[in-house]
């Protein structure tokens, strides 16, 4: 996309009869800054298109160029940059892409949304994350430091802080749990604190609520849909306790903690059926396979990862059915369409073995079988 609206400034500029000079006295800048813009060498702030709209008695689309087809444009920006995104591909040129429609067309949240999951996954794949080694604390962290240099994150929060002043943000809950998590990251904890403190408590979640706001069937359904979303929460949570803090670590108290997780889920889903939760089995066994590892049983740790990649198997498997339906007794009326499984499948396996010792490592590559993994 070529955006040329220095040439619509000099057109708009001349054909109303002003000089650089007037339009650079209403906005405040330099006539080398107006200069520049009509020869194309640079673009004005993204905050001074409505003033420079408002002088010129235009709209932002003509200010553009709108010739009639701006819906479509915008469809087709949309849908390109959600085929790189789900592709799990570099994200360079999608980024670019998104940074001209956005540009183009400040008021479309979902050109700022798609350009701030693009930045947020390609901070991730251009930086990762890396550990802080305290050996006076019993707690891992992260190094924020470090991540407070991902260009990239710090953009994503720019992009999602203007998303989140809009009406109607598409996918609110999820930008918000993405800053929260990067804010963290980076270090800027009164941030994510406060963002975090402005949302309402689990017990007053739209899953939760629903509960009580319906009987018979329709109860059991969104009973159902309030135990799989509090499960995952659990999960996460749970995962995360266990595998920051050294000591657990250590007494191998973190395997005990996450076998009993394991084994809870087992009761839930009953029959084996877990539907996108066979993505948090995985997790949770490879997590195990991995502590196993560490500690020297590599027979065990084997054993465990076996289980991890059989429920990856099943995974992919589940995720190609257009609509899922659990049958255990508990979560019976939940339905899960395609769109509910994880995105990038077959990453949860590599992403979690970039912390996998060298032993465990050379044990899945002896097996044609694990090929993929490593």
């Amino acid at each position: 996309m070529q955006i040329k609206i220095g040439d619509k400034i000099r057109e708009l500029r001349r054909s109303a009869g002003k000089r650089q000079e007037d339009l650079a006295n209403a906005l405040g800048v330099t006539c080398q800054a107006v200069s520049r813009w009509e020869s194309n060498g640079c673009y004005p702030d993204m905050e001074m298109i409505p003033s420079i709209a408002n002088f010129f008695n235009t709209s932002i689309d003509q200010l553009f160029g709108y010739d009639g087809d701006r819906q479509e444009k915008i469809d087709n920006i949309l849908v390109e940059s959600e085929k790189m995104i789900c592709a799990n591909q570099d994200l360079t040129d999608c980024i670019v892409m998104l940074r001209e429609a956005v540009y183009r067309y400040p008021s479309e949240a979902r050109l700022l949304l798609n350009l701030g999951y693009a930045l947020h996954i390609h901070g991730w794949k251009t930086y990762g994350l890396k550990g802080k080694n305290d050996s006076d604390s019993d707690y891992g962290s992260v190094d924020t430091e470090y991540a407070s240099g991902n260009v990239f994150w710090k953009e994503a929060m720019s992009v999602f802080e203007k998303l989140l002043t809009m009406d109607d943000v598409p996918d609110r809950e999820a930008v918000i749990l993405l800053m929260v998590g990067d804010y963290s990251k980076m270090g800027e904890f009164s941030k994510a604190k406060e963002l975090a403190k402005s949302q309402s408590p689990v017990y007053a979640s739209r899953e939760c609520l629903l509960v009580h706001a319906s009987e018979n069937e329709e109860r059991e359904e969104y009973l159902g849909e309030a135990i799989i979303t509090l499960l995952d929460e659990v999960k996460k949570n749970i995962e995360t306790a266990v595998m920051t803090k050294k000591s657990l670590v250590r007494t191998g108290e973190s395997e005990k903690i996450l076998l009993s997780l394991v084994r809870f889920y087992e009761d839930i889903f009953e029959d084996g059926r877990f539907g996108k939760f066979h993505s948090n089995m995985r997790d949770l066994y490879l997590q195990i396979s991995i502590l196993e590892a560490v500690n020297g049983d590599l027979e065990k740790a084997m054993g465990y990862f076996d289980v991890a990649y059989n429920h990856h198997i099943k995974l992919l498997e589940t995720a190609k059915v257009k609509e899922y339906r659990y049958s255990s007794p508990l979560v019976s009326k939940v339905v899960h369409n395609r769109n509910c499984f994880p995105v990038a499948l077959h990453d949860g396996l590599k992403d979690y073995l970039k912390n996998a010792p060298e032993a465990l490592l050379r044990e899945i590559k002896k097996n044609p079988r694990y090929a993929e993994c490593v």
